[in-house]
């Protein structure tokens, strides 16, 4: 094989995405043509709703599968947390690049931090996760939803029309705004999105020529904190309609995740952890997630998506 097609959505970081990996692989190939296929998908043209309320995450990807299944394109680069838990049918992710920065950022043009921020103060973010952490940690704040690329948030920011935005850090970082960044959050101040960081390939199943070139792009330690993360999410199946976060890190071989689930509000909130050898990712995830639906996680999830 002497070409690739990389199916991209149009937007700055997906296009760096897309970018980073073709610049990998021919480093990685020599001889080896990789070119992209720029495609603008729903989840890019519907920027006045919720996520939750048009479809989901999946909006992002299924313009790019469908590329892929007509042959039009070999493998889609992904930010992790946009691709859902369950993929469709011929579908499957055959490389996790090494994970960059999982942590929510802080940005403000007058405040170096969430303590710093007055009762009051407009804070934009366009997760669930983020809103009920906000809420449950910061009741003085008023938490609105803020959809668009970076670009287009950062300009909504610096128009006065939000105190602060919370976006990921990783895509601050790989497309040259980390100066615009005050401050990291840790995951005890806010826990990232399940795959947060991380990159994701996903080619039409059965490309065995197509995964043998991608395999070297694969990180085992993020694949498998990954995996647990997505375990977990997938027994919870909670979707877009809820607030879940989803972490874990390995040390020594051994994983630890950390998981979450509240309402809207913030106000009914279930944690567990729970940690596992390196091998044990799936049945980590998944053990975290028994924890917290044993906790009532369940009731809740099943009020949320009803209320969609």
């Amino acid at each position: 094989m002497h070409k690739l097609i990389i199916a991209t959505r149009e937007s700055q970081l997906a296009l760096w995405q897309a970018h980073h990996i073709r610049d990998r692989l021919e480093a990685l190939h020599p001889g080896l043509a990789v070119e992209l296929l720029g495609m603008t998908t729903q989840g890019d043209q519907i920027l006045d709703s919720p996520l939750s309320r048009i479809g989901g995450k999946g909006l992002f990807v299924k313009e790019l599968e469908q590329a892929m299944f007509e042959g039009r394109a070999h493998l889609a680069v992904h930010s992790l947390k946009d691709v859902p838990m369950d993929l469709p049918e011929g579908f499957e992710l055959v490389a996790i690049g090494k994970r960059e920065d999982p942590r929510d950022a802080f940005v403000s043009n007058k405040y170096k931090s969430l303590a710093e921020l007055p009762p009051g103060a407009r804070v934009g973010t366009s997760s669930l996760r983020r809103q009920a952490q906000l809420r449950a940690k910061h009741r003085g704040l008023v938490v609105d939803t803020l959809r668009g690329n970076v670009n287009t948030r950062l300009r909504k920011l610096d128009e006065g029309q939000y105190d602060a935005i919370i976006l990921a850090a990783a895509g601050l970082k790989r497309l040259g705004f980390a100066k615009r960044i005050a401050a990291c959050l840790s995951p005890a101040e806010s826990l990232p999105a399940v795959g947060q960081g991380a990159l994701g390939i996903e080619i039409r199943a059965g490309q065995a020529e197509v995964a043998k070139l991608l395999a070297p792009l694969n990180d085992p330690i993020t694949a498998a904190c990954v995996g647990a993360e997505r375990a977990m999410s997938r027994m919870l199946q909670g979707g877009c309609q809820a607030p879940i976060g989803g972490y874990c890190v390995e040390a020594d071989g051994r994983l630890h995740l950390r998981g979450f689930v509240a309402d809207l509000e913030g106000v009914r909130f279930y944690h567990a952890e729970a940690e596992a050898d390196l091998a044990d990712a799936e049945a980590l995830g998944q053990r975290v997630a028994a924890d917290l639906i044993g906790q009532g996680a369940d009731t809740l999830l099943a009020e949320l998506i009803q209320r969609h």
